[in-house]
């Protein structure tokens, strides 16, 4: 039941040019990032959910909402990353917001925020992945 933006991303060479590939890929779920990680990285995050609920059956597949936070040393090192995984995904899902562009007056970091609905179809018994 998890949204599958990892694989997705990780099938795209712009994305893996950027992030790495593998474990070593800096694409992060919420509160998984290390501390003091090589820029840029990507942080996402399940912001709500639902089944595709049926009054005859189980559901056959499950909707998310994602915030997906691209992080960088630079704006444009940011907004690269952000449209590669845009490229990535957006024949699997859809965009639904574009967030702000924003610099952290701390760590000068620069983060870009889009937000990404995700329709995950289930496996139905004894179907092989």
């Amino acid at each position: 039941m998890t949204p599958p933006i990892v694989e997705a991303c990780s099938q795209s060479t712009a994305v893996t040019a950027l992030l790495g590939t593998g474990a070593g890929m800096r694409l992060y779920s919420f509160g998984e990032a290390p501390d003091n990680v090589v820029k840029p990285y990507v942080v996402w995050q399940l912001v709500n959910g639902s089944p595709e609920n049926y009054l005859a059956g189980r559901p056959d597949v499950d909707g998310f909402t994602l915030q997906v936070d691209v992080y960088g040393s630079t704006g444009v090192s940011a907004r690269s990353v952000r449209d590669a995984i845009r490229d990535a995904i957006e024949l699997l899902a859809y965009v639904t917001r574009w967030g702000g562009e924003t610099r952290d007056p701390t760590t000068k970091n620069y983060r870009i925020s889009f937000d990404v609905d995700w329709i995950v179809r289930r496996l139905q018994v004894g179907e092989v992945p």
